[in-house]
């Protein structure tokens, strides 16, 4: 892994950072090459439970570095090609990657988010972001497309007109027009206070409900209610059986009981 990638692991939770702060965070190849590979030795990490991705310094990430990534045209035709086996080619995979995660994945964003960095925080579960951010589908602006996954990711979160409106004009719009518009998920001063509170949350929750409740949203978004009601009846079956959701119930039951006593009233079964 580059310098200009860095994940750290503690108590369950990853920190992957975008570490080229004096660039604004802007993505290069290799940036792109570490994104999948750090998603893929997350996604083998039986111990994790959510995780954080950020910007060093002022910016989330002002997108695709391209004075950098043009110097090296056989890089950008190997990044282009997509793999047969995944559907995607490495500017997708580094986004869509964090899709494919089993836990909880949380953008949180301040400064510059823009191209490809849209698409980084699109490919989160959840982007919590300053009100002054600044976030821009700027491909357009380059005569571009969103093309890191952003189309897929886009219809998933705002109407088509807002989409088609964001990716055809590359305007930049604020922290909290982004939450508005539904691009983002929620305004923070600060938003990393606010991921972490979230994942203190997310950590007394069920490993095993998390990555179900992912999964069906994931595969089922835009499916025919009957298999999605199919795909529900197989997570419960799984989860109805499983030590965690034992777990699951004692903790509740547990902290149930702890709050009537603190109201004062008499816990009834």
């Amino acid at each position: 892994m580059s310098a200009h990638i860095t994940c750290t692991v503690a108590d369950g939770v990853a920190h992957v950072r975008l570490n080229r702060p004096e660039k604004l965070n802007g993505l290069t190849l290799d940036m792109l090459d570490d994104l999948v590979g750090t998603a893929r030795a997350l996604r083998s990490d039986r111990s994790l439970r959510a995780v954080l991705i950020s910007g060093e310094g002022e910016s989330f990430t002002a997108g695709l570095d391209f004075a950098t990534v043009t110097k090296d045209q056989w890089g950008i035709v190997k990044a282009f090609t997509p793999r047969p086996w995944r559907g995607t080619n490495t500017f997708q995979e580094a986004c869509w990657a964090f899709r494919r995660l089993p836990v909880p994945v949380i953008a949180v964003v301040q400064g510059h988010c823009f191209g490809g960095g849209v698409q980084i925080a699109l490919g989160a579960d959840y982007r919590i972001t300053t009100p002054d951010a600044q976030w821009s589908v700027l491909e357009g602006k380059w005569g571009l497309i969103p093309d890191m996954s952003g189309i897929q990711s886009l219809s998933q979160q705002v109407g088509m007109d807002v989409a088609k409106r964001l990716t055809m004009t590359g305007e930049v719009i604020s922290g909290e027009k982004a939450v508005e518009l539904g691009l983002a998920s929620e305004v923070a001063d600060d938003p990393m206070a606010a991921a972490e509170a979230l994942v203190d949350i997310l950590k007394t929750r069920s490993p095993d409900a998390l990555g179900a409740a992912k999964r069906l949203f994931e595969n089922t978004w835009n499916s025919s209610a009957r298999y999605t009601f199919f795909r529900e009846r197989i997570e419960q079956a799984n989860l109805l059986v499983a030590a965690n959701t034992a777990k699951a119930r004692t903790a509740a039951f547990k902290r149930q009981v702890a709050s009537y006593g603190q109201r004062g009233r008499r816990w009834l079964p």
